[in-house]
């Protein structure tokens, strides 16, 4: 008995078990995480490089605008129409006028003579400016009334209007001149600003534009359009409207034909003040 006292009481104590050490990483799985966080960086600069390049130009450069119509010719200007016309109101909510695009010409009784030269008349009689057209580098906008016939203009006739109808006018020919190819002149026809009055065209060319075509359209053009109420409280659109489409209003006088029989639109300059009431 006492020697097996002596025995349990002289047994060696046990050794506590060592802590387990965290398993070391796989090398393969390490390559693996760093991979898959590689990838993961990537795609999210892909996103933001995508997100940024939706507002810039070709080139880098920012966007002309955040809208652009498809394709090409009467197809695309009927969609800047369809873009552009609607925002246009009245204070009573009515849009401003019915904008229809179709290449230059005109109607007379039942018959649509293309239109084939422009000319337009100095202050001496004698054409200052004669040019040619075609369905291939003109377009051309009648802006109307949105009553019964479309020569008549709704409501009252006011100077204010007749700045945001020719607000309308630059916007249309901007996003003309920007992205239709091969156009070069944009005719636009406005009812006539009052009884046996001759009815007003505004006669652009892509030169006369040059430079709001080299910046962005807000820069000109701020995205909401105004009532007529305050159109005159934008003052740098006022100055671009002014500068730009008014002194390219003329008189349409008549349709001839030359010689050689080509239809032929006369235009004369206009001797009202840019103020003169329009639509």
């Amino acid at each position: 008995m006492a020697s097996d006292v002596t025995e349990i009481g002289a047994r060696p104590a046990q050794p506590a078990e060592a802590p387990q050490r965290p398993r070391p990483m796989r090398p393969h799985r390490l390559r693996f995480l760093v991979i898959y966080g590689t990838l993961a960086a990537a795609l999210a600069a892909a996103v933001v490089g995508v997100v940024v390049l939706a507002g810039e130009g070709d080139n880098g450069s920012p966007a002309w605008s955040l809208w652009k119509p498809s394709g090409g010719g009467i197809g695309a200007a009927q969609q800047i129409v369809a873009h552009v016309a609607p925002r246009y109101r009245l204070a009573n909510g009515d849009q401003l006028v019915n904008v229809l695009a179709r290449p230059p010409s005109v109607t007379q009784g039942r018959q649509t003579i293309p239109l084939q030269i422009v000319a337009v008349r100095g202050t001496n009689g004698r054409f200052g400016e004669v040019a040619e057209l075609s369905p291939t580098d003109s377009i051309m906008y009648v802006l109307c009334g949105l009553g019964e016939s479309c020569s008549i203009a709704t409501g009252k006739p006011s100077v204010a209007r007749g700045e945001l109808v020719r607000r309308e006018i630059l916007e249309l020919a901007l996003y003309t001149f920007k992205y239709v190819p091969g156009i070069d002149s944009v005719l636009a026809l406005m009812p006539p600003p009052g009884p046996k009055k001759p009815a007003l065209v505004v006669y652009l060319r892509k030169s006369d534009v040059a430079g709001e075509l080299g910046k962005p359209l807000d820069h000109f053009l701020r995205p909401t359009v105004p009532q007529a109420s305050a159109i005159a409280e934008r003052l740098r659109e006022v100055h671009v409207i002014d500068t730009v489409v008014t002194p390219r209003a003329f008189n349409g006088i008549g349709l001839t034909t030359t010689p050689t029989g080509e239809s032929l639109l006369v235009l004369a300059p206009r001797r009202a003040s840019k103020g003169a009431t329009t639509p």
